[in-house]
């Protein structure tokens, strides 16, 4: 049993030993432990003390391509190594390296093929109040669009065995945190998480630089990300809401008209006309999201057996 620690490094010079120091030197279950660092376009000597320190694989980007594009390419890599199991931990050693044994045990133990390290968010002292609520609310927007129970969906610390890696894919640029645990969900993919411990602050988060614009973008991506899935019941929805005031003001001007012998209500068949042509027209999108979403499976059915058998050369 083979399991891989990668770490997505970007200038993380004075960070990095720290997190190496912290990793486990051995887990039960575990024959083989290898460490890759994925440098991320660096431009300090992210690699030479990645070097210095004795780990076992180092990946160099060609350059910056953000969080996101480091964990996709790394988890590929590590697969191409040989993995059984996938660990992904920060650079930042901000969560505490030995729960590594806590973390891959549901793996090992065949409980689940995706496993997230959940932090005590209300007890992280330097999270101020509104990340604190917005972490909370996030999770709980992705709890909903995925259907799993993971209370800390935004964390980085997680283990995947060989088969989830397979099947996760990651499009977005911005962050694979949250994109992974609804592909998950909607995959099927046994998920489950366990509690794990944080260290210090050693630096501020690259990730959230300003509030505003991690709401946007992770609500972008959770968007984004549920239309791939559910583009029917999204569209159809939205559909209705044109629909239902459409019909409405028709069965107002059919009453007035036969009931009152009301005319000059010609502007109530107008507006219902607008609605209507809106409404149907956006459950037309709904059906056609339908058709590609369902192509959109079978391609990643076949692209997942394409991996599975480059891996097997």
């Amino acid at each position: 049993m083979k399991l891989i620690i990668q770490i997505p490094c970007y200038n993380e010079e004075r960070t990095l030993p720290v997190t190496l120091k912290d990793l486990p030197e051995r887990v039960e279950g575990v024959d083989e432990i290898e460490t890759l660092v994925i440098n991320d376009g660096s431009s300090d000597a992210t690699v030479e003390v990645a070097r210095e320190q004795g780990v076992d694989h180092i990946l160099n980007l060609p350059s910056r391509g953000g969080l996101a594009e480091a964990f996709r390419e790394g988890i590929e890599r590590s697969l191409e190594l040989g993995a059984d199991i996938i660990v992904n931990t920060d650079a930042d050693n901000q969560y505490f390296g030995q729960d590594i044994t806590k973390l891959v045990k549901p793996v090992l133990e065949r409980k689940a093929e995706m496993v997230i390290g959940c932090r005590d968010i209300k007890d992280i002292k330097h999270f101020s109040f509104m990340k604190k609520s917005l972490q909370r609310f996030g999770s709980y927007l992705v709890r909903r669009f995925s259907g799993t129970d993971i209370p800390d969906t935004t964390s980085g610390f997680r283990a995947y065995s060989r088969e989830a890696a397979l099947r996760i894919n990651i499009f977005s640029s911005y962050t694979y945190t949250l994109e992974s645990i609804i592909q998950a969900g909607r995959q099927e993919i046994p998920v489950t998480h366990v509690n794990i411990r944080t260290n210090d602050k050693l630096r501020e988060s690259r990730l959230i630089k300003s509030i505003p614009s991690y709401v946007t973008r992770s609500a972008g991506t959770i968007l984004r990300i549920y239309l791939m899935y559910e583009p029917l019941k999204t569209f159809l929805s939205i559909g209705i809401i044109f629909i239902i005031p459409g019909v409405l003001l028709i069965l107002r001007f059919l009453y007035f008209h036969f009931t009152a012998g009301r005319s000059g209500l010609i502007q109530s068949l107008i507006i219902a006309a607008v609605l209507l042509i809106m409404g149907f027209g956006t459950v037309l999108l709904g059906l056609l999201g339908d058709i590609i979403s369902v192509n959109r499976r079978f391609n990643q059915e076949i692209l997942y057996r394409l991996k599975k058998q480059n891996l097997k050369k």
